[in-house]
Parts: structure tokens; sequence; C-alpha cells
């Protein structure tokens, strides 16, 4: 199977998406949100949810490098999208470098898979 690391990259984001449209509370919990914030989070969740599962299908099931290649920039655009709009949210410093950490840090694993697929392809 061709992309392999993206692919598996693919599969960890799919997990989350269904771990965000069961328990879409979770990141009103991680941003410490309260009152009629955390309804905004938990729709932003399931949100997240259903994005993060098509474009994890499409890496998944496409059939071409191709297809899973535009599917992993379009994760790597969505996860720098967050950080930038997250991060913009929080007011505690250490909650925004969280926030920070996790979506840069799925966007430089994706860009990783990406790049090294994209090598053992050219060999």
């Amino acid at each position: 199977m061709e992309q392999t690391l993206s692919r598996l990259a693919a599969a960890g984001t799919a997990g989350y998406a269904v771990y965000a449209l069961a328990a879409p509370g979770h990141l009103a919990d991680a941003l410490e949100a309260s009152g009629s914030e955390r309804d905004a989070y938990d729709l932003l969740a399931q949100a997240f949810g259903v994005r993060d599962l098509a474009i994890s299908g499409l890496a998944l099931l496409g059939r071409s490098a191709r297809t899973v290649r535009t599917a992993q920039k379009a994760r790597i655009a969505c996860d720098l999208g967050d950080a930038v709009l997250l991060s913009r949210r929080v007011d505690d410093p250490d909650l925004r470098r969280k926030v920070l950490a996790v979506t840069v840090g799925w966007a430089s694993l994706n860009a990783l898979a990406l790049v090294l697929d994209g090598r053992r392809s050219a060999a």
C-alpha cells in the first residue's frame, strides 16, 4: 500500500474524529470554557469530527497517491487554521501553548508523513 505513513496519520485523525463526535465536551474541557461557550465548543468539536472523518476517509480510501496527498494537505491546512483560530480565543498563556502544541503538532506530524511518503515514492 502506498502512502503508508500518510494513511497511518489519517487513521489517527479518524480516531480523533470519532472521539470528537462521541464526546464533544472534550474540547470545552480542554479550553476551560464555561457557560454558553461550552455549547459553542461542543458544536465546534462535532464540526471538527465531521470534517476530520471526511478528510481521513479520503486519505484512507483514496486509490491514488495524489488523492492521499491532497487529503494530507487539506488536513495540514485545517490543523494550522485551528491553531490560529483557537489560540486567539484563549487568554491564558499556558493554555494557548497547549492549544498550539496540539494543533501545530498534528499539522507537523501530517507534514512529516507527507514528506516521508513522497521520498519513498521517489526512490
